[in-house]
């Protein structure tokens, strides 16, 4: 196998909507294509990845450094014994003259090649890449679905608490079970009621509904909402203070009796093992978030679930950020926890197959060789477009 081509290029995904941190007025993403050389019913296969929702396209780094490396390897640098594609091997030569530390959008750049990388070689294998991962990373026997919740609940101009309530309806009419809100961008008794309004939604049981700070809070506001909302007993309570700020998250989880969810925006192995090593989490009820397409890839998340079962912790307390087929098929071969879900968000990349279907907050995983971007005709359209 040898790449020919590498294609690079930004979609929008923006929208209106808020969270306590960012609005994602001007939100887009990188998108990658790689052609190889391997030709199948008279075509190249090609290998498609873009990088997670929440963080915006990394195209300098990838056109000055990433994808010239790719291009300028020995092919045979890329390959392991049997000429397939080392995905290792191939991580080594993206980041290649690189310092460690610093990781923020480079390893945005290094995960959406890593993702195309994936694609191509379970495309050239013939099969759906969480089969492919289960054999080569896992026990060889994928989950056959996985849980996923729905997540909305954002701030927009004029929604009012009967839209948020239809809007969680809407998620359950899709076959949600578990749904997720934001919260901390207003004060705390308009949120209180923001998450009252969702319980009753619920019929009232609070542990269907998860809640998301996006790190907005400093340690008094996150002991002060941690307190208003532990009665709920919540599915967790999300990325409440800065991703590094390990002592506010290991403080909070001294006071705070419920689950905890957070790691969507630490991005290393390093980073990740600092958040277990000092970030007070409980390997018997929280949740580490890492999305693998921001985090150096599939390559680097690999290290931390290694790093996770030498700590004690079971890949089932795993459930990744971005909601996309990535992490999906991630999920089921690595047996996760589950995966986030957007069902009305961040298009044209977020969510799944056209014709996935959610049932009782699980969905089952398409054969169609690869991640299955083809199977998504509005975003695989646009994947096209980077090279035909």
């Amino acid at each position: 196998m040898k790449i020919i081509n590498l294609y690079e290029g930004v979609v929008p995904i923006s929208s209106s909507i808020r969270n306590a941190w960012i609005d994602f007025s001007s939100m887009d993403c990188s998108i990658v294509a790689i052609e190889s050389d391997v030709i199948r019913d008279g075509k190249p296969v090609v290998g498609y990845g873009f990088n997670s929702n929440g963080r915006y396209s990394a195209g300098e780094i990838l056109r000055r450094r990433v994808l010239p490396r790719l291009l300028e390897a020995e092919p045979g640098s890329l390959l392991d014994e049997q000429g397939g594609l080392d995905h290792a091997k191939a991580w080594e030569v993206m980041m290649n003259n690189e310092k460690p530390g610093g990781h923020g959008e480079r390893s945005v750049a290094v995960g959406v090649v890593d993702m195309a990388l994936f694609d191509l070689a379970s495309k050239i294998e013939g099969k759906p890449l969480y089969r492919y991962l289960s054999e080569r990373y896992g026990d060889g026997q994928p989950d056959d679905s996985v849980f996923v919740y729905a997540a909305g609940g954002y701030y927009a101009p004029g929604k009012t608490l009967t839209d948020l309530q239809d809007e969680m309806r809407g998620f359950l009419d899709l076959g949600y079970d578990v749904v997720k809100m934001k919260i901390g961008g207003a004060d705390l008794a308009e949120d209180l009621r923001r998450i009252e309004a969702v319980i009753d939604v619920l019929d009232g049981d609070g542990s269907r509904l998860a809640v998301d700070v996006n790190g907005r809070f400093d340690l008094t506001t996150a002991l002060e909402y941690g307190r208003a909302i532990e009665p709920y007993g919540l599915f967790w309570y999300e990325e409440i203070g800065d991703p590094l700020d390990y002592h506010l998250n290991a403080t909070v989880a001294e006071h705070y009796t419920g689950p905890i969810a957070t790691g969507e925006n630490l991005f290393s192995l390093q980073d990740a093992r600092n958040l277990i090593r000092y970030g007070g989490l409980r390997p018997d009820r929280d949740t580490i978030q890492v999305d693998p397409a921001l985090s150096y890839g599939l390559v680097e998340y690999l290290r931390i679930q290694d790093m996770l079962r030498q700590h004690g912790w079971s890949s089932r307390r795993c459930i990744p950020h971005g909601g996309h087929q990535f992490s999906l098929h991630i999920a089921a071969a690595l047996k996760l926890g589950g995966n986030e879900s957007y069902p009305g968000e961040f298009q044209p990349t977020g969510g799944f197959a056209d014709d996935a279907v959610v049932e009782k907050s699980r969905v089952g995983l398409t054969d169609t060789p690869g991640i299955g971007f083809e199977s998504k005709a509005a975003f695989y359209k646009v994947l096209r477009a980077l090279h035909s």
